[in-house]
């Protein structure tokens, strides 16, 4: 094991996991309702900070707002541009109580949204008012987990550099609960079929509307019952599922329709940064190879801290 990569498997902690993933989508929907749309939904999403998670700010009429999840502390906080803060602490407590809290947090800091009750892209949704199902909160492990995303988000970065084209920042959709960042080629992609459980297919079809490369992570829950790391096509170009990819515990998992590679294969290795990237970058050559992206145009060496770019 190399220091610094967490033990984060998922058994343990996926109540805990369900319940964050579900206040998260409290969180952001807030920020959907009060942002300007943006291409790909890139307007609703979270990044990861030095202590947790953070929407960045949102509009509020005369001012903005900025909600943090401080996974250090264990506190939602909410802070206005007039220096005006609240919070309420991140302990066991029901969806419903989270809602409840939240509504009360906004009410405080006086930028209430009215925004939809409902979770997306979950199974048999309940509304969020009647959510007493999802209660747990472990607090070591939620900071685990975090923990990992900061050594995640650190090569996702890294990677990002190398690419001159369109490319997502490195973002936390709270619909999915995944970290993701997604290069695009430029061309149209076919419009796609949507059907993404609790999820309207025109927000599905408005984010595939180009051609992506697209790698992320899981903590568990998605397409594997353990913490992994996937990349996918879309369109997937023919002969895709049957490349060879890096490193050799990565795999094409068919129901999924993605590469693979489990989080265990990182932490393990002696090298986690460079065994991530390989396979970043290896799936990304696959996907691009075979569907003939413009290399020259798209590409380019990895950034260099205080060196700029070649032209």
């Amino acid at each position: 094991m190399t220091e610094g990569w967490p033990d984060i498997p998922f058994e343990p902690w996926k109540d805990s996991c369900a319940t964050l993933h579900l206040w998260t989508q409290i969180v952001g929907k807030y920020r959907l309702a009060r942002t300007p749309w943006i291409n790909h939904s890139w307007h609703a999403t979270f990044y990861v900070t030095s202590r947790g998670l953070t929407t960045s700010l949102i509009p509020a009429g005369a001012h903005s707002v900025q909600f943090d999840f401080d996974l250090i502390d264990h506190k939602l906080i909410g802070s206005l541009d007039d220096g005006s803060e609240e919070s309420f602490p991140l302990v066991p407590m029901t969806v419903a109580d989270f809602y409840d809290r939240f509504l009360a947090l906004t009410d405080a800091l006086g930028a209430r949204a009215k925004f939809h009750g409902v979770p997306n892209e979950v199974a048999d949704p309940v509304p969020f008012q009647k959510d007493t199902a999802h209660a747990s909160y472990d607090a070591e492990a939620i900071n685990r987990f975090w923990r990992a995303l900061v050594k995640i988000d650190r090569v996702f970065k890294d990677f990002r550099t190398a690419f001159l084209g369109k490319v997502s920042p490195v973002h936390l959709f709270w619909g999915s609960f995944d970290l993701a960042v997604t290069r695009f080629s430029g061309r149209v992609a076919p419009l796609h079929p949507g059907g993404i459980p609790a999820l309207p297919d025109a927000v599905t079809q408005e984010a595939y509307s180009h051609e992506v490369s697209s790698a992320g992570f899981w903590p568990g829950g998605g397409p594997v019952d353990y913490p992994a790391f996937y990349s996918y096509a879309y369109p997937a170009p023919e002969g895709f599922s049957t490349q060879r990819v890096t490193p050799g515990e990565a795999f094409f998992d068919e129901t999924a329709g993605e590469f693979i590679l489990p989080y265990s294969a990182i932490r393990d290795a002696p090298d986690p940064d460079q065994v991530l990237l390989s396979f970043l970058e290896s799936t990304y050559d696959a996907a691009a190879r075979l569907a003939d992206w413009d290399h020259v145009s798209l590409e380019c060496p990895r950034g260099i801290i205080g060196k700029p770019r070649a032209l």
